[in-house]
């Protein structure tokens, strides 16, 4: 039988020199007690076996529900990814966009180009002539003169339809452009695909009534410009009640009804890269795959595989859509819900510390659970980090949540910015809520693209005026060219025996008058003539010498 002594028994029989057979013939086992501490003049003693297994041991693992295994890592440590070159420059606009861009007019049609204009100008034409009369007729200056009343609408807001042209709160420049009546008119008939063929069309496309427009303006958003490194990606809802199919109803939201849109932009610019609307279940998209890992592969599709990052909320990050745009050599960032399959169950605690941080690491991601206040927790997973480190400031904030604060913001403040001086107006159909929401995301996109390709600042409000005026001028100098041509061809004084009324009325109401100005070629009263003094000819000289 062995006698088993403690460390420090031990190492006084050893200093001694006593013999172990001199205690009763039994063999010392110098095997250390569970409870006894070594000395600094142990060091040379041979660790226990379970101390050197703990020291060589891997980092811990757990897997998840769906079978994902994750890796606890501590902060600061380097994690095991082959990192993605990052895109380099900043957004800017195309060569294509750069070579077309001489004013603010051919920024905003590089989006609703004319060829665009001309569809909406025939399918309008169709209508009015198919519904009212037969010699019905709108030209394409009066299309963007009505585009400009529009969008100057929007800037001057009032009341009332009506109060746009009215004396006390109207815009001038509203009143020159387009009288009030045929503005109504061109509104009434708006149309945006062949009425003729749009019961059939519809039975396969819900959008058919302006899906021609519509796909032709994403085209050339996707066309024009080149995002930067960090694109966002949300959903836009744009309010309206008309009576449509998909229209959604969202709590949470100002409005609580619209048109929902998927929108990705350029965090920088706020550029609308990409968008479409959201039409209900889409039989195309395959059976088993998420509708937000859908909605992102389709906006992302454009500007894959250059070394980008997409941010976005909980609705739409997962880690199987993390692994797949990982694929196309493209990162992603964004807060997840910690109910799903794929996230470890042991970050489920409710009684966290303030301030804590907990990393884990999987193929291609990193999840990083963060406690900004007791009892509260925050999920980002990312595939952009190689390494999770904390501030060096009180509440020790990872890099992975700074990130995500400063990126995620893109969408929101492009809807921000748009509803600042949106063109949207009471309307029974939804194709003209479109129609609106359209003008506003071409208008912003047109702003951004006037200072990239110019190099300089300009309020938006002020672009949205001078592209106001640059597409309604040309309508209006036709419309003053014909009515100078109208005065011309006028006889020089009434028919005998009649009078005509005065045209000017800067005096009078409804004189009558015999003679026409000579300048303006205007009947004019005698109250609304100016006399001119006798002059001789020394003198008119003179004054027209100076």
């Amino acid at each position: 039988m062995q006698k088993r002594l403690s460390a420090q028994q031990a190492l006084e029989l050893i200093q001694s020199s006593a013999s172990p057979w001199d205690s009763d013939g039994e063999d010392i086992n110098l095997q250390l007690d569970s409870d006894s501490e070594l000395s600094s003049d142990e060091e040379t003693l041979p660790p226990p076996p379970p101390q050197k297994r703990a020291r060589l041991g891997s980092e811990p693992s757990e897997t998840a529900k769906d079978g994902t295994v994750w890796r606890e890592q501590q902060v600061g440590t380097h994690l095991h990814v082959t990192p993605i070159e990052p895109y380099a420059t900043d957004g800017e606009p195309s060569a294509k966009a750069r070579r077309s861009i001489r004013s603010r007019l051919q920024s905003f049609l590089c989006f609703i180009t004319i060829g665009m204009l001309r569809s909406i100008q025939e399918w309008t034409t169709q209508h009015a002539r198919h519904t009212e009369q037969q010699d019905w007729f709108m030209g394409l200056p009066e299309l963007m003169a009505f585009i400009s009343v529009v969008i100057l609408r929007g800037v001057n807001k009032v009341p009332s339809l009506g109060d746009s042209w009215s004396a006390n709160l109207g815009n001038p420049r509203i009143i020159a452009t387009m009288a009030r009546s045929r503005f109504k008119n061109i509104m009434r008939h708006l149309r945006f695909d062949d009425m003729l063929t749009r019961r059939e069309r519809a039975e396969t496309d819900k959008f058919a009534a302006i899906s021609d427009v519509w796909g032709s303006f994403v085209t050339n958003c996707i066309a024009s410009f080149n995002p930067g490194r960090h694109i966002t990606i949300d959903e836009q809802l744009y309010p309206s009640k008309t009576r449509c199919c998909f229209l959604q109803y969202i709590a949470t939201k100002p409005d609580k009804f619209g048109i929902k849109f998927w929108v990705a932009c350029d965090l920088k610019s706020k550029y609308i890269c990409n968008v479409f609307p959201y039409l209900g279940k889409d039989p195309s998209r395959p059976s088993g795959e998420r509708l937000s890992e859908s909605v992102v592969m389709r906006l992302m599709e454009p500007f894959m595989d250059k070394g980008r990052t997409v941010t976005m909320d909980n609705f739409f990050t997962s880690l199987s859509l993390a692994q797949r745009l990982l694929s196309r050599k493209t990162t992603i960032l964004g807060t997840v819900n910690k109910r799903r399959r794929e996230i470890p169950q042991s970050t489920s605690q409710t009684d966290r510390t303030a301030f804590t941080t907990q990393v884990f690491s999987t193929t291609g991601a990193t999840l990083t659970v963060y406690a900004p206040k007791r009892k509260k927790a925050v999920y980002i997973l990312s595939s952009m980090h190689s390494v999770v480190e904390t501030e060096d400031t009180t509440k020790r904030k990872p890099n992975t949540v700074t990130d995500y604060n400063k990126t995620k913001c893109g969408v929101d403040v492009m809807d921000q910015m748009v509803r600042e001086y949106s063109v949207r107006a009471g309307t029974r159909r939804w194709p003209v809520a479109v129609f609106y929401n359209m003008i506003d995301m071409a208008a912003l996109n047109a702003h951004v693209l006037y200072q990239a390709c110019f190099g300089v600042k300009e309020r938006r409000v002020d672009f949205l005026v001078e592209l106001a005026k640059e597409l309604g001028n040309f309508h209006v100098n036709e419309k003053k060219a014909h009515k100078e041509k109208l005065l011309r061809e006028q006889p020089s004084t009434p028919s005998p025996g009649k009078r005509a009324k005065c045209q000017v009325n800067h005096r009078c109401k409804t004189n009558n008058a015999t003679v026409r100005c000579v300048d303006c070629y205007r009947y004019t009263c005698g109250k609304c003539t100016r006399v001119i003094p006798w002059q001789c000819q020394v003198c008119s000289d003179s004054a027209d010498g100076l």
